[in-house]
């Protein structure tokens, strides 16, 4: 039967997502709680409550599981010992496992290795030694990441044919947190999957979206993708195994590089709504949003076909500004946050462009 209309969600988190995931679960019946320390937080404009209090705070946890049926979250950065305290008390979903998956990079690349789907080749960074040792192998080249924590192209920094290097002075620079050096990837573009995975095992998969970055930061999301059958076939194959090897429930989204051969390589996974999965609200009848409440509530999971090709876009800093123009403009469904503060690389909202479904 599902969770029961005008039950409570709770959602860990209240940026963009969690307001979309607010949305959606208004739409469907559902009342829902918002827990975040930011008083200001855009998801409580449309939700019902909003517990205001760190993600440490176990007194004020245990009044928000006590007011939800489920808690779900909108980012992956939500501390694991949080979302187990409340898993105790109140079902959370996707459990805290993906959570731990998602969290730290080395493991997310061993997890997905293990699940059969190639990664980047990567080395473990915890000393400056390490950091020589592994430019070394990798010839000067590669991507050093924290592990932990880090979005949006935040906690990198990128070599290309670094020799010599200070490591010393570099490793300093990351405050000795742990590190995960990743090798280049070759890569012709990159795609993401969309992906759902209900109560009851049954699973949905949302045509891969083709992304461009600028900066570190989503720009684009178009679909269809550029890329064979076969290497959607394989995608949408990567993203069920992650998603039961997990025993996941709700929505996940997957980032590959597509290689020149057709292959692809696993660059990340997110353990929720994702921001190239925007375009499905305009071009599907049922958006990710509403497929994520769909899973964690029990309900059966909407069918993931879309009506139209798109793209989607974001809305960087001052960008907003052009939300006026937008809505004049035809086929275009925009999209506010509803964040009053404009800064250069916040994500103020988003718009999406329908054309005709292809043949």
């Amino acid at each position: 039967m599902g969770l029961a209309f005008g039950s409570t969600i709770g959602i860990l988190g209240g940026g963009q997502l969690a307001r979309m995931l607010a949305m959606a679960a208004a739409k469907l019946g559902y009342r829902t709680v918002i827990f975040d320390p930011d008083a200001n937080a855009t998801a409580a404009q449309v939700a019902n409550e909003h517990v205001i209090a760190t993600y440490t705070d176990e007194a004020a946890l245990a009044v928000f599981a006590k007011q939800c049926d489920i808690v779900t979250y909108e980012f992956e950065n939500v501390p694991v010992a949080a979302a187990k305290f409340i898993n105790a008390l109140t079902p959370v979903r996707p459990g805290p496992q993906a959570l731990e998956a998602a969290q730290d990079r080395l493991r997310e690349k061993k997890f997905l290795n293990e699940a059969g789907i190639e990664t980047a080749a990567f080395a473990v960074v915890n000393s400056a030694a390490d950091l020589e040792a592994a430019l070394a192998s990798f010839e000067g080249n590669g991507v050093l990441k924290t592990r932990r924590m880090g979005y949006d192209g935040k906690g990198q920094q990128v070599f290309k044919n670094a020799d010599p290097v200070k490591t010393d002075d570099i490793y300093a620079q990351f405050n000795a947190v742990p590190l995960i050096l990743e090798g280049f990837v070759s890569f012709e573009r990159e795609i993401s999957v969309i992906a759902a995975r209900g109560l009851n095992g049954a699973v949905a998969v949302f045509d891969p979206a083709e992304n461009v970055h600028r900066e570190g930061i989503l720009y684009t999301s178009t679909v269809p993708a550029k890329a064979s059958a076969d290497t959607l076939a394989q995608a949408h194959r990567a993203a069920k195994a992650i998603l039961e090897a997990l025993e996941y429930v709700g929505v996940i989204g997957v980032e590959f590089f597509v290689m020149a051969n057709g292959g692809l390589i696993a660059n990340e996974i997110a353990p929720r709504v994702h921001n190239s999965g925007h375009w499905t609200e305009a071009a599907c009848a049922i958006s990710q949003f509403e497929q994520h409440i769909r899973a964690v509530a029990g309900l059966p999971l909407g069918n993931p076909a879309r009506h139209s090709d798109c793209v989607m876009e974001n809305l960087i800093g001052d960008e907003i500004d052009r939300m006026a123009e937008l809505c004049a403009e035809a086929q275009v469904v925009v999209h506010h946050y509803g964040k009053t503060e404009v800064r250069a690389g916040r994500k103020m909202g988003h718009f999406t462009q329908l054309t005709k479904l292809s043949s």
